[in-house]
């Protein structure tokens, strides 16, 4: 097991633990046209996750990117049942930030390790939102 510090920019209203298989990625997510919210599908052409579900996993990219309409599309995956259970960040950007606060996802960053290099899609993944940390199970 490996053991990650981190900070929770969003946890949920009981706090607790978050455990899902991760869906991991070195390269930054656009919500906005860069995943289907009626399917949880990321459909970015070129993206090493491409056709990949974001639906229940935890999901760890460095970062988001793209236009404030993310925020909505986040929201909107979540309302139609195909968000993740929580994302990993290395560094929070403000689209990304705005649709978990809307959507309720918990959300990290600033991991005292790089998690998108560290965990592996598949992996379990454990994330203690009153304790800031990320238990890794390879």
């Amino acid at each position: 097991m490996i053991s990650i510090k981190s900070h929770v920019v969003i946890g949920s209203k009981n706090g607790g633990k978050i455990k899902g298989k991760a869906l991991v990625t070195t390269e930054p997510i656009c919500f906005l046209g860069g995943v289907d919210v009626k399917t949880g599908n990321i459909t970015e052409k070129g993206h090493p996750l491409l056709g990949q579900c974001i639906k229940d996993v935890v999901l760890v990219f460095p970062t988001g990117k793209g236009s404030t309409g993310g925020s909505y599309l986040i929201y909107d995956t979540v309302c139609n049942g195909n968000g993740p259970l929580c994302m990993l960040n290395l560094k929070i950007e403000q689209v990304t930030v705005v649709g978990c606060i809307m959507g309720e996802v918990p959300l990290l960053d600033k991991p005292d390790q790089d998690v998108t290099r560290i965990i592996k899609t598949g992996d379990t993944v454990e994330v203690d939102l009153d304790s800031s940390v990320i238990s890794v199970f390879q």
